[in-house]
């Protein structure tokens, strides 16, 4: 069956830069400064927003957003389209398999809807995406590295509904899902044993929610720490989780400056490169390794109730690290150069971590974040000054507005995948921030005009010349 594709205008790029400086989007300004990296546009339409986004083994990205947007921008092969009932098909597709190296893009079948579900990569490679919306909360959905794989979905793969879930893989290769809306347990995927089919109570997540319709703790920030335990931060706290025996082991001190950093006043987390104390256990001669997480952005817990109304509160700039294995730990805090809600997170090659995308106004939602933040941010977490100033560095800015479900993923090669952002309930290429199905590549500092370096996944230093 022929179906017509949904047409795009392409905005005229001069146009595009006038609207962006009209609509007031915060690109950082510091005079006549030459700002570090650089931005290319890969793919101007993949033909679906990328929401999720995951780098597989064989350098391939797979990508999707969710199946009831509406049309999207590209179709599936004849015979593969979905039936909905005995008289209608839809033979849109909603998740893509994109290859950084040639560009192609292939459509994948998703038969679920994949709206704010959760991800992990099991031991051998395989994506494991669990959760969603409505008829997609309980399943759990997997995509196998190879040249013509497609999504396999376990219909009944959870025992409870995870809507804005996360996952972590665990030393065991098992997956742990914890929370998601109005959900306060914890659990295991896959169910390969009794232990693996029981709902563990975690009432961490209903102590740290702002409100029933303001939760401010969706997706939970998690960290596997170096003694096995799991690192759970949720609005403005965190714990340490024995999830074998089901026990808070420890409670760390409340993140100051009375900011959320969980959806939907979204934040972002990472857990920095592992350094080892001065100490050394004397009986086994070996160190104790140092596990310490960054918290940055977010904003103030009321702020997407304003936003509802029309009123869009800055967004926070402050960030802070945690040492969580630390006998007494402390919030280091320091402030970014710019404020930014819903941005990504990426761990660079060299060690330092590179801020992206989101919104300096507003909240995660429909509709409900105003000022893109087009400018990167790189931090350096080994910059040795007392007040932090020489951490940070603003990077180059994009054209292109990256908010409400935008992602970022580093490549092998050492560029930064960017795509996504859909404040709007379906497709709207009208709106004041789009739909954007684009892809860019940004080029962090470590890349010069003459050549670039990256490491690649050996540990070995790739240089191309891809500037």
């Amino acid at each position: 069956m022929s179906v017509p594709q949904v047409k795009r205008k392409i905005m005229d790029p001069k146009i595009l830069i006038f609207m962006l400086l009209v609509c007031c989007s915060s690109v950082f300004n510091v005079g006549a400064q030459s700002y570090q990296g650089k931005w290319k546009l890969l793919k101007r339409s993949i033909g679906v927003s990328a929401m999720h986004m995951a780098l597989l083994p064989n350098e391939k990205i797979v990508t999707f957003d969710r199946s009831e947007f509406g049309p999207s921008n590209i179709t599936l092969p004849q015979g593969k389209c979905i039936k909905e009932d005995s008289k209608s098909s839809d033979c849109y597709a909603h998740s893509v398999e994109f290859d950084p190296a040639t560009r192609a893009v292939r459509p994948l079948t998703i038969l679920s809807d994949t709206w704010c579900s959760s991800g992990a990569f099991s031991i051998d490679g395989t994506l494991v995406q669990s959760g969603g919306y409505r008829l997609g909360e309980k399943v759990v959905r997997y995509f196998k590295p190879c040249m013509d794989c497609d999504w396999e979905e376990d219909q009944n793969g959870l025992l409870s509904p995870r809507w804005y879930a996360s996952n972590q893989v665990l030393p065991d290769g098992k997956i742990i899902v914890v929370g998601g809306r109005y959900q306060f347990t914890y659990e295991f995927i896959p169910k390969l044993s009794g232990s693996d089919r029981i709902l563990y109570k975690l009432p961490f997540l209903k102590e740290t929610r702002y409100s029933a319709l303001v939760p401010n703790n969706l997706y939970p920030f998690l960290h596997l720490s170096t003694d096995g335990n799991l690192f759970v931060f949720a609005n403005d706290r965190g714990i340490l989780l024995d999830y074998i025996n089901n026990k808070v082991i420890r409670s760390y001190p409340v993140m100051p400056g009375g900011i959320s950093r969980n959806y939907p006043s979204t934040g972002y987390s990472v857990l920095l490169p592992l350094k080892l104390f001065s100490t050394t256990d004397s009986d086994n001669n070996t160190s104790t390794p140092d596990a310490e997480v960054l918290i940055c952005g977010g904003t103030a817990p009321d702020s997407n109730e304003k936003a509802n109304v029309g009123v869009f509160v800055p967004a926070s700039k402050s960030c802070g690290r945690l040492i969580i294995t630390a006998a007494s730990p402390e919030w280091e805090m320091e402030e970014m150069p710019i404020n930014r809600v819903m941005g990504d997170m990426i761990m660079l090659p060299t060690g330092d971590v590179l801020i992206i995308n989101g919104a300096a106004k507003g909240t995660a939602g429909w509709g409900v974040a105003r000022d893109p933040v087009l400018n990167p941010v790189l931090y350096r977490p080994d910059a040795r000054n007392s007040d932090g100033s020489t951490r940070f560095e603003v990077l180059a800015p994009s054209l292109i507005p990256r908010l409400y479900h935008s992602t970022a993923h580093l490549l092998s090669d050492g560029r930064v995948l960017v795509g996504g952002s859909n404040p709007n309930i379906n497709y709207n290429f009208s709106a004041l921030y789009p739909t954007e199905l684009s892809l860019e590549a940004f080029y962090p500092p470590y890349f010069t005009k003459k050549k670039a370096s990256a490491i690649d996944r050996c540990g070995k230093p790739r240089v191309k010349n891809w500037l």
